[in-house]
């Protein structure tokens, strides 16, 4: 059974949910569709160890739990653990309030494991517009054996599989099957359709100081993740060493440019007009 959630006091018709286990596809998705169109691009991701840092001051046994364990024994706990650990179920309504903070417009489209359809169902208005990817375990597979994950990392992330199937089941929840036939362009193409009429609505960044604005807080919110990782006394690595690769600000509607960056070397804050934007070479600020 769903562990029930609380409602939501967040009415949120300007967000589009994009769920689904990890290796679904779902980053690369929705950053280019907020990239195409005009959005601000949530990244559950890239949240994550500000949602730990939450749910730790907030006292949760398995946020503390998983702070205090040795790295290589966080992986060796059983998979109940493994998931609690995760905090799978209690990061869908931290995201939920992230969303209920940011502005209203533009629209937002929002991706993450922790988007479950019990998380959305607790937000008011109706249903929302919202897909789950579902890989096949063909697919799932492969993509996680690129990442190099640890056998415990596997069996956190085939648990999570399972979970979201039956609730996406429970749910009536709309889906779409990632089963390798398809590129990403069609697999984007196949969710710009279900999110068609809420595209059409918008309202969408229109000019590019608005796209860039976009996407400085898409890189931001990166480099806070990096950020709040590397502030972990356990954490190996640091900001010089650690290279990402960001999305290029120049605000085009047809770049679709990353640039390997250290995350030590992103412009410090604030992200305002002085601010010099991260671009790709021979790019410039479009208006």
């Amino acid at each position: 059974m769903t562990r029930p959630q609380p409602p939501s006091p967040h009415a949120l018709p300007q967000v589009l949910w994009i769920g689904g286990p990890p290796a679904a596809g779902k980053t690369t998705v929705a950053r280019l569709i907020a990239r195409r169109h005009g959005l601000r691009w949530y990244n559950a991701d890239a949240h994550t160890w500000e949602h730990r840092d939450r749910a730790t001051a907030a006292g949760h046994p398995a946020a503390i739990r998983f702070e205090a364990l040795p790295r290589a024994e966080r992986w060796s706990v059983p998979r109940a653990e493994l998931i609690a650990m995760s905090l799978h179920h209690e990061r869908g309504r931290m995201i939920v309030d992230d969303l209920g903070a940011l502005p209203p417009a533009p629209l937002i489209i929002a991706e993450g494991t922790p988007i479950t359809p019990a998380v959305v169902a607790t937000v008011p208005g109706g249903p929302a517009a919202s897909v789950w990817l579902q890989p096949s375990a063909e697919v799932q597979r492969a993509r996680l054996r690129e990442r190099g994950l640890s056998a415990g990392q596997l069996t956190l992330y085939r648990s999570l599989v399972g979970e979201i199937e039956a609730e996406v089941a429970e749910y009536g929840a709309r889906r779409l099957v990632i089963d390798g036939e398809n590129g990403i362009e069609e697999t984007v193409e196949a969710v710009e359709k279900i999110f068609a009429e809420a595209l059409s609505r918008g309202p969408v960044a229109e000019t590019g100081d608005e796209r860039a604005r976009l996407l400085r807080y898409a890189n931001r919110a990166t480099v806070a993740q990096y950020e709040a990782f590397f502030a972990r006394p356990w954490s190996p690595g640091d900001a010089r060493t650690a290279v990402h690769a960001f999305a290029c600000e120049c605000g085009r509607a047809d770049c679709r440019d990353d640039i390997d960056l250290a995350v030590e070397d992103f412009p410090a804050p604030p992200d305002d007009a002085a601010s010099p934007p991260v671009l790709a070479p021979g790019h410039h600020r479009a208006r």
